[in-house]
């Protein structure tokens, strides 16, 4: 196990944050201490006067917890169905959070999960939705501290030291370039993701 990020690493820009949590290990503790745990390779920033953060416009009792202390998980629900997992960035009353998109989930997780008929293991978590159902991440973590500790039911560790070695090199990637699935700031290219990793989402 790597080194638990603190909240206090979350102080900052959501655009500084989002690169730098590629290679992260999103942790999710089951109540019975079971861990699924996956590799971020995709992430989207979202940031005060951003016409596509949900905090936009104004302070609801859905977005309030972008409002407050960073290295919180903000979780939502969309289309009725699918739940994404956020990540609260920046000062207290600066509305910002960083989308976590994708992950490579571990064998070990893989194992736990029921794929649908012709998918590919590697694509279980790409994607808001198709994570957090691997990852069990629903409104019940809404407000949840990530943080280690006896109960917590996720935290972020650090990147390992051969991942961020294999970043130094070139060896891994990073591609900048526009979100996705958005009306509103589609020039902004605050997207990242890992380059050539068959888990992320979507390309380009």
């Amino acid at each position: 196990m790597e080194a638990v990020i603190p909240t206090a690493w979350f102080d900052r820009s959501a655009l500084s944050v989002a690169p730098d949590l590629i290679g992260c290990t999103l942790v999710r503790q089951l109540p019975d201490g079971t861990q699924l745990r996956g590799i971020i390779v995709e992430t989207e920033a979202y940031q005060e006067g951003d016409p596509a953060c949900h905090a936009y416009r104004k302070q609801t009792k859905r977005n309030q917890i972008m409002f407050g202390a960073p290295g919180y998980i903000y979780v939502y629900l969309i289309y009725g169905i699918y739940h994404c997992v956020n990540v609260v960035t920046d000062r207290i009353g600066a509305p910002s959070a960083v989308l976590i998109r994708a992950l490579e989930l571990t064998p070990e997780t893989l194992s736990t999960i029921l794929l649908k008929p012709k998918e590919k293991p590697i694509k279980a978590a790409a994607g808001p939705g198709k994570l957090c159902l691997a990852m069990q991440i629903n409104l019940a973590l809404y407000g949840t501290k990530l943080e280690l500790g006896s109960g917590q039911a996720m935290w972020i560790e650090h990147r390992s030291i051969d991942w961020q070695a294999k970043l130094d090199l070139g060896t891994n990637e990073l591609t900048q370039t526009t979100r996705i699935g958005l009306t509103q700031g589609v020039d902004l290219p605050w997207r990242w993701y890992l380059k050539g990793c068959q888990a992320v989402s979507k390309f380009g």
